[in-house]
């Protein structure tokens, strides 16, 4: 019987919210088995969020570096082999270091670190081991994106112009962090979040959203970023001009005071033949304008996909795939290629598309130009 890929996790403890986002999305193929966890940076509460999750007592640690250490004594066959960091953005890198550095591959959650130094830091140790780093910018994962990404690096629009990406949220329009709102308290606290609140927090899934579908590099930005809740620390909105390696320009919004907003990233993507247009919140859904011929849709499951798009749906057209099925895509191809490596395997490249530490190099790259920017009366800043 096959053996499924055994995973760690630090952070997604009792109360935690995207713990529980990773760890279905990570069950959700059968690939992948959790065996051990420090879920939480208070040892009781790692331990009885452990027996939460069926956790052995044994396995069950309390704290990240006791994890790590006691893991890598076990025999190989039982210890866990890559760790899932799921903790505020302050507590990535040093998991993650400690993890590459003891033979553990990471998927990390995004962004990459609490600052440039750390991300910096973090490439190059991945780069001295030769493991395994996925960072889960989820929307990555979906089927239609992917669709939409080989539509472009196929020349079906021509040579791209104009990319215009929007990011909206609503929940937090007022001073939630006061209430004690756990999620609200980190994203907005400077010693926990960084330098930047919600281009930190959702600003990193645009920009990685546009470079993904397009296959361009932003190289300038210009930002206006404001803190619109009296008493916030930091970003609450802001809105980019970008420009790209090709020439084209681009128009990058994230806002999380947007009242009444749930979720609604979405992205536009103009060639010199037609244009894309696909919206987080209607998933399955890819939109297609041409200049000279009738609109298009694309749908999930439905007509002729690119293999691409094809090999991450899971189910027939007209069955709705959404959110954990896009972060399952990034954990399941993430398990099929550390047992390619362990078998000896060259795996299809499909399935090596998932975000890099690269990735979130680039990404702490834009939030810190983006602060720059904002606050610099020379606004457009060399990315």
């Amino acid at each position: 019987m096959k053996q499924k890929i055994r995973m760690g996790m630090v952070g997604g403890g009792q109360g935690a919210f995207i713990g529980a986002v990773h760890r279905m999305a990570a069950a959700l193929d059968g690939e992948i088995e959790l065996v051990c966890g420090a879920f939480s940076s208070d040892p009781e509460r790692s331990k009885a969020s452990a027996a939460d999750l069926g956790i052995p007592e044994d396995r069950a640690y309390g704290s990240f570096d006791e994890m790590i250490r006691r893991e890598k004594r076990l025999r190989p066959e039982k210890r866990m082999q890559f760790v899932s960091i799921v903790t505020p953005n302050h507590v990535h890198f040093a998991p993650a270091k400690m993890a590459l550095e003891n033979g553990f591959h990471v998927i990390c959650d995004k962004p990459l670190a609490f600052d440039m130094k750390e991300a910096l830091a973090l490439e190059k140790i991945v780069e001295k081991t030769g493991l395994l780093f996925a960072l889960t910018h989820n929307y990555t994962g979906y089927p239609m994106v992917k669709q939409a990404r080989q539509m472009i690096r196929n020349g079906a629009l021509g040579a791209i112009r104009k990319v215009v990406v929007e990011y909206p949220q609503g929940w937090l329009s007022t001073f939630l962090e006061q209430d004690g709102q756990k999620q609200a308290a980190w994203r907005t606290d400077p010693k926990r979040s960084g330098i930047a609140g919600a281009m930190g927090d959702i600003g990193t899934h645009a920009e990685n959203l546009a470079e993904y579908i397009t296959g361009l590099k932003i190289t300038e930005l210009c930002a206006d970023i404001s803190i619109f809740v009296p008493g916030r620390l930091l970003d609450d909105d802001g809105s980019v001009l970008l420009r790209f390696d090709n020439g084209a320009k681009g128009v990058l919004m994230a806002s999380q005071i947007s009242a009444g907003e749930e979720n609604d990233l979405n992205i536009r993507v103009y060639g010199e033949l037609g244009g894309i247009a696909w919206r987080q919140m209607e998933p399955n859904t890819l939109t297609v304008r041409w200049l000279d011929k009738p609109a298009e849709l694309f749908r999930t499951g439905r007509g002729e996909l690119y293999p691409e798009a094809q090999k991450h749906t899971r189910i027939p057209g007209g069955h709705p795939e959404g959110y954990l099925e896009a972060f399952a895509n990034i954990y399941r191809n993430f398990a099929l290629c550390i047992r390619a490596r362990e078998e000896g395997r060259t795996i299809d490249p499909i399935y090596t598309d998932f975000p890099s530490v690269k990735d979130g190099v680039r990404g702490m790259k834009f939030v810190e130009k983006v602060i720059q920017s904002g606050k610099s009366k020379q606004k457009w800043i060399n990315l």
